[in-house]
Parts: structure tokens; sequence; C-alpha cells
């Protein structure tokens, strides 16, 4: 089955409805109280007085949770930093206990009679509030390679800027939701959206003050996550277990989109401050760079997203010179948590904010510029990791420029700009390559439980969760490929951590590679027991039965470990990936140069997904990756009020009606999509490779092709800044300044600052 072009396996159940997500369980549960926040309206403030007595004359509600009541640790996260009932409101909207009631309705009238007493404290809203007040938390990590400071002193071209650039919200369609019961063992089991079980397992049994084997966490399949459900559902779940403790009740937590929306992290906004060396030829001789990841109010996982993004703030390009250090901002907003490419896309951006602006200047095409700089076979990285397959880079931008017709259509667009006044087209090509595995190398490990019943027909179950990806999809191929088996033969049980334990979060790219193995692992150890039993023209439900009455074993615990993985993250050196996924797009937009509002006409793509396990699944993937990066560098504009009114630090876009998501009108006229051929991955499951992250990364082409469209408007040579996310306003003032722009100077200066804000304290003098 494997390489065979399979629908999702809950495709039919998704558009029929009959798909059961956690909150659909409330119905089939008796007696279930409902749980509603008392959420503060303070940006900052510190908690002096909380009278929840006046909830209890509100009809229905029957028990209000605090701090007070918990038996165990009063925090939700991993890092200690997380109180689950804090005595001090850190952002707007922070929940400082909650209600719980016989209806929704009763629980929200509960905790709206709730009374506090606040004492409002100074707060800072942005990064670059944050930076000035030197307010950060966590690691500082530096990396390094070759000597940056002579590579400079050498260059033909030295060039330095800044660029900050906004987070996202994931808008999952399912909003967190946990469902808690306990039961006559007294036994916590809660349902919860989830994509780290075993995670959440551990987080409600510290809070309840419990060991693990006491809490059971089962998640049946999320309506989607990409990130947002690793580490942030464990308090939800944690606040329903204590409920359903405390009340001997099922109880049910599920946020309204406002509510997630504004209490739930988002992708990390990054500030950068960068300069960069090239020389005669534009090839990159060296970069020293700032990176300033905006956290919120606690860690969360910002420390691995920071390190991930300067392990990928090279991309695509060899950089022999390197300098890079990383801090995080600790600012009164949502604790940023993990999103799709995990702090890559972020590193990788600004590599190509950087080309994309300074290639105009060095006189070359940021095509060409990008592609005379790609990495070749036998350099290694930053962070001392050898590029393997690097081919695949030039394999992946020539089969584009083909499929693409690239040439041909270059020249339509230079005739299009010529004669059209108000009108401009751009056509750009950006390379992605991306690291598979988790940065922690303890975390690429998995387990599967195979279980063949005497009929012959299968059970799996593995620690990978489903949000929509199909992971579950490719694990019901890989069990049938190994077995040897019918697809219909195999039936896959919900991801619980009662049958396989210590999982690693669904994340980092990893769900197939990590699952995968660990369930060809189970099957091949039953494989090898079935080869035992004498088999001669025996069917496989025969072979199986005989088996059994010959006392064969017909059921296996899978276990997979990353080989090859090793990480010291104070020197930031090693080798943390198992390889890299490699991509190119080509992106082709029109600019209406009366108020910036574009139309996105053509995108080709060519990616690496290796031996495809499931090539509809993964051609999915990759347009609703990349669909989903054009939306955080194009539309999607989160906006925290900054003014010094009662209102800061409040989230301005609470909901899709001031929260822009690509919709159909934002799709490619033209979408093509080509997965690579001829790319087996050797140590991969069945020669597959890792698919749910990296096509993000090919969105960059989009930006940059409006970048060239409003440099377009100006004379040649222009260079313009463009905002991220690049809305039609931030377009329209890009292609404005183009307007404004000089003709191009022959300058012939070494050095030059291209930044709006040249507050570059940081670079200089170092």
């Amino acid at each position: 089955m494997i390489g065979e072009p399979l629908p999702h396996e809950s495709a039919s159940l998704h558009v029929t409805g009959e798909a059961l997500y956690t909150d659909d369980l409330v119905f089939r549960t008796k007696d279930v109280l409902h749980a509603w926040p008392v959420q503060s309206p303070h940006t900052h403030a510190r908690i002096v007085a909380l009278d929840v007595s006046p909830a209890y004359a509100v009809p229905g509600v029957v028990r209000v949770l605090t701090a007070d009541d918990v038996p165990g640790v009063n925090d939700a996260g991993v890092k200690h930093d997380e109180p689950l009932f804090p005595s001090e409101a850190m952002f707007h909207g922070h929940a400082l206990c909650w209600v719980l009631g016989e209806t929704l309705e009763a629980a929200r009238l509960g905790a709206a009679a709730v009374t506090v007493d606040y004492e409002p404290l100074p707060s800072l809203v942005s990064v670059r509030d944050a930076i000035d007040a030197g307010s950060f938390q966590g690691a500082t990590p530096h990396l390094a390679r070759g000597d940056a400071e002579g590579a400079f002193a050498t260059a033909e071209h030295v060039f330095t800027g800044e660029f900050e650039f906004a987070g996202q919200e994931h808008f999952y369609l399912e909003t967190h939701v946990s469902l808690a019961l306990v039961d006559e063992a007294g036994q916590v089991f809660v349902q919860s959206s989830t994509q780290h079980p075993s995670e959440t397992q551990e987080i409600v049994a510290h809070v309840l003050g419990v060991p693990s084997h006491e809490v059971t966490v089962q998640c049946l399949r999320m309506g989607g996550a990409f990130g947002g459900k690793e580490m942030q559902p464990h308090g939800f779940a944690a606040i329903a277990a204590l409920g359903a403790r405390l009340t001997g009740r099922p109880v049910r937590l599920r946020l309204n989109r406002t509510q997630d929306i504004t209490m739930s992290g988002k992708r990390h906004g990054f500030h950068s401050s960068w300069r960069v060396g090239f020389d005669g030829e534009g090839m990159l001789v060296a970069l020293d760079a700032v990176l300033t990841a905006d956290g919120g109010w606690s860690l969360d996982l910002s420390e691995p997203v920071l390190a991930r993004a300067m392990c990928h703030i090279d991309n695509s390009y060899w950089i022999p010179n390197v300098r890079v250090d990383g801090r995080i901002a600790k600012t009164n907003k949502t604790s940023q948590t993990a999103f799709r490419g995990f702090g890559g896309p972020q590193g990788m951006l600004v590599i190509e904010d950087i080309l994309g602006t300074c290639a105009p200047l060095l006189g070359i095409d940021a095509a060409e510029l990008r592609h005379r700089n790609f990495y070749e076979p036998g350099q290694d990285t930053p962070y001392g990791q050898e590029v393997r397959h690097a081919e695949r880079l030039e394999a992946c931008w020539s089969q584009v420029l083909a499929n693409g017709d690239v040439a041909r259509r270059q020249a339509e667009v230079e005739q299009f700009n010529a004669s059209h006044p108000d009108a401009r087209r751009g056509l750009a090509l950006t390379p992605v390559k991306f690291g598979i595995s988790f940065n922690l190398t303890a975390f690429n490990q998995a387990g599967a439980l195979v279980h063949v019943y005497k009929d012959g027909s299968v059970l799996i179950n593995h620690g990978g969760t489903e949000m929509g990806q199909g992971l579950h999809t490719k694990m019901l191929q890989v069990a049938a490929t190994t077995l040897g088996v019918p697809l219909s033969k195999v039936r896959l049980a919900p991801t619980r951590t009662d049958k396989v334990p210590n999982t690693s979060a669904t994340a980092a790219s990893s769900g197939a590679d990590l699952n995968g193995a660990a369930i060809k692992n189970a099957c091949e150890q039953i494989k090898a027991r079935l080869a035992e039993v004498e088999s001669d023209g025996l069917t496989w439900e025969e072979l199986v039965h005989k088996a059994y009455f010959q006392r064969v074993q017909l059921w296996a615990a899978g276990f997979y470990k990353t080989e090859g993985l090793h990480w010291d993250a104070a020197a930031m050196r090693g080798t943390p990936f198992k390889y890299f996924a490699y991509g190119v797009a080509a992106a082709e937009v029109e600019v209406n140069g009366f108020d910036g509002s574009y139309v996105l006409r053509r995108v080709d793509i060519v990616h690496d997904v290796g031996d495809s396990l499931s090539p509809l699944i993964d051609i999915g993937q990759i347009e609703g990756g990349f669909v989903q990066g054009a939306g955080w560098l194009t539309l999607e504009d989160l906006r925290w009020d900054e003014s010094d009114g009662p209102n800061r630090g409040r989230l301005a876009t609470q909901a899709a009606s001031t929260y822009k998501l690509p919709s159909f009108s934002e799709m490619p006229e033209v979408f093509n999509v080509k997965l690579l051929e001829k790319a087996h991955e050797d140590g991969a499951v069945y020669g597959s490779k890792a698919v749910g992250e990296p096509p993000l990364m090919l969105a960059f082409s989009v930006r940059e092709a409006l970048r060239q469209a409003a440099a377009a408007f100006g004379p040649a040579g222009t260079s313009v800044e463009l905002a991220s996310p690049a809305t039609p306003e931030a377009v329209y003032w890009a292609l404005e300044a183009a307007r404004s722009a000089a003709p191009s100077d022959p300058d012939h200066s070494r050095e030059r600052d291209v930044a709006r804000d040249p507050a570059l304290a940081e670079l200089g003098g170092r």
C-alpha cells in the first residue's frame, strides 16, 4: 500500500459530519459540568483580592476553582513559570479562576459575578518595548562559525538593516477543548484535543498531585492544531481534571473562538538586526545578526523555537562566516508557542528578506543571487551538520524553471510592466532547506502496539495524533505493507497514554518518521515469528490461525529512535537533524498601483518528500502548508493595542471579522505541485521524508514577488522594504516609496545601511 494515492482515512466521516471530536463526546456523557474563565481586563496587574462568593448566588453554579483547590503543583508549564491560577495577571484576558456550572450560560454568568480587585502595573506590549526595557527571559544562545569581523573587513559590499515581523494565529477549526471524568477506581480520564497526550498526562498528574498512571489521556482526533496544541492544551486539561476530581462529575472545558484567540499563544513575532557581506561576485561572505523572539509572558517553547530559528537563518545558502545571537523578549502578551515550522520560518525569513533587499543594490537579479549562493555537496551548516543531498536543491530549482516555463513568463512580466502604468507584476523563486527532527534529541523516539487477532484482522496503536494531516492514513499503509495484508484488514485505535506511553508530541514534521518506524518495527517482529510457522499454501488468515495454536505471540510493542543525532545546545553545535527536506517555489503576482491590492496569478512547486508514503496526502500537505505560509506573510495581521489607554495590550484582532485568513479568493489561479522524483531517503521509513512543515516556507516566493512588483513602480535597481505581513496597505506604501525613489545611483561605497530605523547599536562595536 506504500505509495498508493489513497484518500484520508476519515475523509468520508469529515464530509458527512460523522467524525467525532472531543467536544462531541460531551453529548454522550451524563451530568457534565461546563467551565468558564474569569479573565483579567488588565494587561498587567496584581490580584489584590478575589471574591468568588457572589458566583454561588447564580443559579446553576456548582463550583469555582481557585489556587486553593490545587492539591499538587499550581503550574501548567514544563518550565514551572505558568501558574494555573495566577496571583498576577500577565496579559489582557489572563484566566484567574474558573467557574463550573450546570450549563455553559450558568458558568458564564457565575464568572461575571466574581469580583476582583486589581492593582494595575506597567506593561510591555511590543517586542521593541521589551528590548528598550531590557526585558528578556530564558537562554541567550550564540551561533558562530569562521571569522565574521575579518570577513566584513574585506567584503566588497556590506549592508546593515533591521527587520521586524509579526506572528500568526493558529485559527484551527476546533478550539481548545478537554473533557475529564473520574471512574469508580479514582482514575482520571481526560479526552483532550492535544498534540502531546503524554505531556498533557504529565501536567494533569502534577497539578492533581498523583502519579502519571492515575491519569489517562486520549486524543480521538483534532480539528487542526498547527503546533498550537503541542504545549497549550495541558492547562485546560488540568482545569477540567481538577474540576472532575473535586465535584465527582465530568467537566467540559471548551473555549469559544474569542477566548481561544485571546488566551492561547501564537507564532512568535521576531525583531532582527543584521549586517551582511558579499564579495564582488555576489557571494555571501559573512552574516552577523541578532534575533529577538517575542516570547510573551512565559517561556512555553520559546527556547527551542529560537534555537531552530537560529539553525535555519542560513536557509539554503552557504555562508562561510556567521555570528548570530538570540534572545527572548518577555512581554505582557499571550505566551507564544509552537507553530508549523517552529521558528524555522522566522529564521529563514530573515535571510530571504536580506537577499530580496540587497539584490537590486548589488545589481543582480534576485533569483540569480539566491541560486548563486546555494549549498553545494560537501558543505556544512553554521552549526556543523553536513548538508546531505544538497544537489536536490538544484534539481528542484531546475524542475521549477522548466515546469513553470519561467524564462518565457519572466519576459512577459517585463513586457507587462512596461505597458501598464497602473499595475505591475512580479515573478520570484525561493528555495527551502528544512531540518527534520526535534531539537531535543530525547524527543526523537516513538512507540507502537500492534495486535494480530486470530481471524487475521489487525489493530494498531501508536503515539502520534491525527490533526487532519493524514498521519493515521500513512500509518495504516505502513502496517498493511509491512505485514503484506490488504488495507481493509487493518484498523487504527485512538491515541491513548495507557496503550503507548512516554510518547513525543506529534510535531517537528516527525509524526510519520517516528511512529511509522515504530509500527514497522512491531510488524516486523510479528512477521519474524510467523516465518517460523510452516505456511506453504496457507492464506494470511490460515497462517495466523495456525500460529495461534502453536502458541506464537501475535502482538508486539514496537519502538524506534532516530540514530545519528547529537546536539550541544550550549555550544550550538552538532547534528540535530536526521535529514533536510528541500523544495522550490515560483510565484507570480500582479499588484494594483492605486491601492496595493494584488492577485496571486500562478504558483509552481517542486518539493522533496523522498519516496512518498501517500502521494495524495503529501500533495495536500504541500498545498495547505503553502497557503498557510502565504497567509502569515501577506494577510494575517495580529494587532495589539499599544496605546496608553485602558485597552493597552488588548488583542484587537479577536475574530475572523478582524483577522484576515486566506480564502478561495487568495488561492493562486494556477497552482501546480510536483513531487521530486528519485528522492529516496536512506534510513527513513520506506524511504519517505517529512512533509508537514517544510512547504510553509515555499510561500516566501509570494512575498518576494510582491517586493519585485512594488519595486517595478520605481526606476530600475530600486530596492524596497516590505513589511511582514505584506498586506495591501504595506504593499501600497512600498510601491509609493518606489515611485518616489531617485534613479539608481551607481554608488560604489562599500557599506550601506538599508534600514528604515538605523538603531543597530548591538551590531556595531561588538
